[in-house]
């Protein structure tokens, strides 16, 4: 029989958007009585906000829903999110789960939580798939659980379709928050005694492009600029073609704007970037990071970096090592490629080892670690 205020927990994974959306669904909880479980204690309502952007995410997102199982007895499991929306038929087969539930539903999701929960009945399926011109669902979030700095969730979807990426299929169409509600979001942050606030989304870089003329990232921040807030504003991955001098310059002027570039490079062989079908090159990159390096000299810059694409040879990937060997990088964030079911590049010839894909990780990751250290030498 469930009790009149249900326990939960909510285990996320992933990335700084599903961090906004659990922040979401925990504060949803408690705004219906429901009471966070205590850290060794049991819980009646478990949800596992899931990530699949790599395998091995995939396969923590399991081992996180089969632990949440394990340590309930008699609790409710539910998955949700990107796993859920894309492959809920593997999910289907861990015992024990009673709701998955997809990205589609994620503003009703309490709701639905706690309505499988009351009914006490078996597993129950909550999907539906994406629509063109959907809008931007937003979800309130007040705090963050532990964290100084929010996250601020304004764009979601993405449509460019990369032949390694799956989160075109787990995210949907691009869609954006309209820039009267960010500014909204931003004052209540700050009212809540946030100093810091992440701007994120899935592509971050085409905030607004659904929004009509004259909407867009660098026209949000002189919205932001001009409430005159005493906040510092971060903004989150952006890729190298949609970071323009005119980005760049305003950044180095507006003193609230943290001064941090997250690009995402992925490859820097240019074969490997047309396979990849991402829209830039090599150079491109380079001359970036060299404009941001010039124009804001004590501007941390990191990448994004993936190895053992299909077709990398050694000559691709010592490519990519030099380029990123003499550019003022601050860090690198490497991950080893894997095929991700219903992806071009998973068909693609020429799959690396895995033991090769390891050992240039290793590398680029001493590489990024060197990097850092001669950064914060420097700071």
């Amino acid at each position: 029989m469930a009790s009149e205020r249900p326990t939960f927990r909510i285990v996320n994974l992933g990335c700084k958007v599903n961090q906004y959306e659990s922040a979401y669904l925990r504060e949803s909880l408690i705004e219906r009585g429901c009471v966070e479980a205590g850290r060794s204690d049991r819980a009646d309502i478990t949800v596992v906000n899931t990530c699949i952007v790599t395998q091995s995410a995939s396969n923590q997102s399991r081992q996180a829903i089969r632990k949440a199982i394990r340590d309930n007895p008699g609790g409710r499991t539910a998955a949700v999110g990107c796993y859920a929306q894309v492959y809920p038929e593997e999910l289907s087969r861990i015992d024990g789960i009673e709701c998955i539930a997809g990205n589609t539903i994620k503003g009703c999701l309490p709701d639905v939580l706690l309505s499988t929960y009351e009914r006490e009945c078996s597993s129950s399926l909550f999907l539906d798939s994406f629509k063109d011109h959907m809008p931007f669902e937003f979800l309130p979030v007040k705090s963050f659980l532990g964290r100084s700095r929010a996250n601020l969730k304004i764009q979601d979807g993405c449509e460019s379709r990369c032949s390694y990426c799956i989160i075109p299929l787990a995210r949907g169409p691009l869609r954006s928050l309209p820039p009267s509600k960010v500014i909204a979001a931003v004052h209540n942050l700050f009212g809540e005694g946030y100093r810091e606030i992440v701007l994120t989304g899935i592509h971050l870089g085409k905030y607004g492009l659904d929004l009509g003329k004259g909407a867009g990232l660098k026209a949000l921040l002189l919205l932001i600029e001009a409430e005159a807030i005493d906040l510092r504003i971060r903004l989150s991955s952006l890729d190298p073609n949609e970071m323009d001098d005119e980005l760049i310059d305003l950044v180095s002027t507006m003193p609230f704007v943290c001064r941090h570039f997250h690009i995402s490079l992925q490859s820097g062989d240019d074969d490997i970037l047309r396979k990849m079908n991402r829209a830039y090159s090599s150079l491109v990159f380079r001359n970036l990071v060299k404009t941001i390096h010039e124009k804001i000299p004590q501007a941390a810059i990191g990448a994004d970096v993936m190895v053992g694409f299909p077709g990398e040879t050694a000559e691709a990937f010592e490519n990519t090592h030099l380029l990123l060997r003499d550019l003022p990088l601050s860090y690198l964030h490497v991950f080893p490629y894997s095929p991700r079911k219903r992806t071009a590049a998973a068909r693609f010839p020429d799959q690396i080892d895995p033991h090769i894909i390891k050992k240039r990780a290793k590398i680029l990751r001493y590489l990024g670690q060197e990097k850092k250290d001669s950064f914060q030498r420097r700071s």
